[in-house]
Formats: C-alpha cells, sequence, structure tokens
C-alpha cells in the first residue's frame, strides 16, 4: 500500500507545481507592462541608394516624387551585379506593404519573385501615359510595366489597387 500513497504524493506536487506556475504567469501577465500596437514603422533615407542606382543601371531607375508624409521608406536595395535589381519598399497610409521593384533579369522570373506569383488578369491600366498591366495573387497585387531597354518595372505589395496606383503616378525616373 506504500506505493499508492507515494503516487498521490506525486500527483498533489505535480498538481501544486502547475498551480504555482499559473500564479507567476498570471502575475507577469497583469503586472508587467505590454504593448499590444503595432511597432513605429521606422523611415529610411534612400537618397543615396537611389543616386548609385540611376548612375549604375541600365534602365532610368524610378522612385516615387510627391507622396504625403504618411508614405514610408522602410527598404531599399540596389544590386547591379544581380541584373541591377532595384528595390524600394514603402509602409502605406493605410498601414499596408508598397513596394517598387525594376529588373532586366528575365520576365518571368523576375515577375514571379517581385510579384509573390501572382497571375496577369488580362486587365490593364492607363497610370501617366503608361499603359500597366494588372496582377493578382494570394498574397501581393501588382501593377507591371514592361520597360525600356529590357527593364520591367512592378509596382507590387498588399495594398489595395488604388494605393499601388497612387505609387505608380509618383514615379519619376531622371
Amino acid at each position: 500500500m506504500a506505493g499508492e500513497n507515494g503516487k498521490q504524493k506525486t500527483a498533489r506536487d505535480m498538481i501544486l507545481s502547475m498551480g504555482i506556475i499559473i500564479l507567476v504567469a498570471g502575475f507577469v501577465y497583469l503586472f508587467i507592462p505590454h504593448d499590444d500596437s503595432a511597432p513605429d514603422v521606422k523611415a529610411v533615407d534612400y537618397r543615396v541608394e537611389l543616386l548609385t542606382a540611376r548612375r549604375a543601371a541600365s534602365y532610368p531607375v524610378a522612385a516615387p516624387e510627391g507622396l504625403s508624409d504618411a508614405w514610408k521608406a522602410t527598404s531599399v536595395r540596389f544590386r547591379g551585379d544581380e541584373y541591377d535589381a532595384w528595390h524600394l519598399g514603402f509602409h502605406d497610409p493605410e498601414g499596408e506593404y508598397v513596394a517598387v521593384e525594376q529588373s532586366t533579369q528575365r520576365r518571368p522570373v523576375f515577375l514571379d519573385e517581385a510579384t509573390q506569383g501572382a497571375h496577369e488578369t488580362g486587365k490593364t491600366e492607363k497610370i501617366g501615359g503608361e499603359t500597366w498591366t494588372r496582377y493578382e495573387g494570394g498574397r501581393y497585387d501588382a501593377l507591371v510595366l514592361e520597360g525600356t531597354k529590357g527593364s520591367t518595372t512592378v509596382v507590387t505589395g498588399t495594398a489595395s489597387f488604388a494605393q499601388l496606383t497612387k505609387m505608380a503616378e509618383a514615379l519619376r525616373t531622371k
């Protein structure tokens, strides 16, 4: 009978330990400050990278002009050794992601990567005198412009087509 008493003590000790753990976790949750709001998005300055890309790329590099301060640049990258790939990422006023992607990489490969696998819809729209093609996907939607000098420009992200269009309208090359 001594074996059953030992099993009861083990079970009781386990329940007491679990209770103490729950009490400590509850205390930590209630009394340690925590912030459930979205973190502040830190803007990056992309002017130097833009100048570098415009000097080095084999095509006219696009960047937005005239967007409100609510649009925050969050990432920038130019890779001259990888098809003159230009990337400029933004956090839009609605809290969604919008990116400008340009490259001389083979169009099907570049579009698949830049749009996260989105597919052409057959719909087009005139933006700034250019014809952009709409792409829709599970993760990203996109507007695609067949560029000059073998480049392709993509405005893509989780934002609505209205926001993607605003970005495309703001793009300028120099």
